[in-house]
């Protein structure tokens, strides 16, 4: 018994929880005009696409600059030590780049509305 009443309470807890989501949305809902509407799409636009490019490029770029810093490694293991500083800062300014698009994807987000 005590099983079932539990369960009957949560269940119901559950439809005053999706009761009050579905009913209180439309409170809360404004027009906005159509010129406001259209800007804000393209910057939504530009902001995935500014996060998108910048994430793709840094990520060919690591993946190429890693695979040829390891190459070298491989045909000279002896010269690991000079090729591992490089590729570490090299990598590093690449993510930097990427770190660069992340905020102008959030300063473009942040004019949305």
């Amino acid at each position: 018994m005590r099983r079932i009443s539990k369960s009957f309470v949560s269940l119901f807890a559950l439809g005053v929880a999706a009761a009050v989501v579905l009913t209180a949305s439309p409170a809360f809902a404004q027009t906005i005009d159509a010129v406001r509407a259209d800007r804000d799409k393209w910057l939504g636009l530009a902001a995935a696409l500014a996060i998108g490019l910048s994430a793709l490029g840094g990520a060919i770029g690591q993946g190429r600059a890693a695979g040829s810093a390891l190459e070298g490694i491989a045909r000279n293991p002896q010269a690991s030590g000079k090729i591992f500083v490089p590729m570490i800062v090299g990598l590093a300014l690449i993510e930097s780049l990427v770190i660069y698009g992340l905020l102008i994807a959030f300063q473009l987000f942040g004019k949305i509305g």
